[in-house]
């Protein structure tokens, strides 16, 4: 396969799936150049992924609060992080203010 098919492989692959340049190419190795094989491929690799993360412990986070203006609706959130770097960071307690907003 000439490297112009396989850019062309990797660019769609990475518009369908949203997975990086490295994970497509290595997909689309693996499945000799068949996208369906690629896809079924990253979603394998995603899934692994997942669980690796899915025990780790998220002990640091934040807890934002908000007092409706009527004084009848509150609530309390709290997102948890993996390290105290990302709970102090102001983009993260920002973003848990703007969802207690949501709710």
């Amino acid at each position: 396969m000439d490297s112009r098919k396989i850019i062309e492989l990797v660019k769609q692959l990475r518009e369908e799936t949203g997975a990086g340049v490295m994970e497509c190419k290595k997909a689309l190795e693996r499945s000799g150049g068949d996208l369906a094989k690629a896809k079924k491929e990253i979603e394998k690799m995603g899934f692994a992924k997942a669980a690796k993360k899915a025990n780790r412990e998220t002990s640091q986070g934040y807890v934002a609060t908000y007092t409706h203006s009527n004084g009848k609706t509150g609530v309390i959130v709290e997102i948890l992080s993996e390290s105290d770097f990302v709970a102090k960071n102001e983009q993260f307690r920002l973003f848990t203010k703007n969802l207690c907003l949501q709710i």
